[in-house]
């Protein structure tokens, strides 16, 4: 019998101070039998960065030739493109020849080598590539329920979460920038 997605309720009051922009988000997320706590709470962090009229989080690791999150047109024209991970110099092509706007969020322990590896690859990209400090992740991931009320303020590449059970910043740093 396979394993079945576990659901997360979450009410976010996020205030982006880099954006002026002010919201309270009431989101439902499956995380994938297979997915990592950490990466669901990325996942939740990179909605939150990039929050917009009708980004919707996809199918995810259920659906490998979609994004973590996308945003669409009513015609199915994708807008932007938002990748969860390392993903390799062909995936972001293909993702590049679909959206006009592609972003990466890479955050695990892997991650320099990733990018060290990749670098010369993806210069000649237009696609905007981030880096998540791995320990701030998994401080976020420790703060992670089933139901959660979050209050998350963005400001100069640094993501400060509050929950009922704890507290802690997130920090990124831009690798490639379009």
């Amino acid at each position: 019998m396979a394993l079945k997605a576990s659901i997360c309720k979450l009410n976010i009051a996020l205030s982006d101070l880099d954006r002026n922009y002010f919201e309270t988000l009431n989101l439902t997320i499956a995380q994938h039998p297979s997915e990592t706590t950490e990466r669901m709470m990325v996942r939740v962090l990179v909605f939150c960065l990039n929050a917009q009229e009708n980004l919707q989080f996809t199918k995810g690791l259920s659906a490998v030739e979609e994004p973590d999150l996308w945003v669409r047109t009513l015609d199915g024209r994708t807008l932007l493109w938002l990748d969860v991970g390392e993903p390799s110099a062909d995936r972001m092509k293909k993702a590049r020849r679909l959206a006009p706007l592609v972003k990466v969020y890479s955050f695990n322990s892997k991650s320099k080598v990733w990018w060290d590896q990749g670098r010369k690859k993806f210069a000649g990209m237009d696609v905007s590539i981030f880096r998540l400090n791995w320990h701030s992740v998994q401080a976020l991931a420790a703060l992670a329920q089933r139901t959660m009320v979050l209050s998350i303020t963005v400001t100069e590449n640094c993501a400060y979460i509050a929950t009922e059970s704890g507290e802690c910043e997130v920090t990124w740093e831009p690798l490639q920038l379009v």
